[in-house]
C-alpha cells in the first residue's frame, strides 16, 4: 500500500491544522490506518490509530487535542490537530497495518509513507 500525507505547515501555539492521507495500491481488505511522528533528534513515535470500523486509540500526549478519522470509500485518513503545542513540531507520517490490536499493543505500524512537516511556533 502507498500512503501520501498532506496538509502540514506552520501554526501558532494553540492553533489547529488538519492532515490528510490517501492510500493507494493494495488496499483490499480492512486495513488499519493512523499517524506517527518524528521530532528532530527523537525517535519516531505513535500518535493515533483508527480501525476500519472506526475504533480509535491515541498517544497520551495528544489525547483530547487530536482526532483521527477516516473515509473508507475514499481510502483516506485524517488527523485534526487542535490546541497545538511547540512540542507537536515533527514530521508526521501516515501509517497502515493489518491489525488494530497489534498496533495498539505495540504502538507500531507495519508500513508508512512520506511525511509532512508540522511546525508549531510559541
Amino acid at each position: 500500500v502507498q500512503l501520501q500525507a498532506s496538509g502540514g505547515g506552520l501554526a501558532q501555539a494553540g492553533g489547529s491544522l488538519r492532515l490528510s492521507c490517501a492510500a493507494s495500491g493494495h488496499t483490499g481488505g480492512s486495513i488499519v490506518m493512523g499517524w506517527i511522528r518524528q521530532a528532530p533528534g527523537k525517535e519516531r513515535e505513535f500518535v493515533a490509530v483508527i480501525s476500519w470500523s472506526g475504533a480509535t486509540f491515541y498517544a497520551d500526549s495528544v489525547k483530547g487535542r487530536f482526532t483521527v478519522s477516516r473515509d473508507n470509500a475514499k481510502n483516506e485518513v485524517y488527523l485534526e490537530m487542535n490546541s497545538l503545542k511547540p512540542e507537536d513540531t515533527a514530521v508526521y507520517y501516515c501509517a497502515a497495518d493489518s491489525s488494530y490490536t497489534i498496533v495498539v499493543a505495540t504502538l507500531r505500524f507495519g508500513s508508512w509513507g512520506k511525511g509532512t512537516q508540522v511546525t508549531v511556533s510559541s
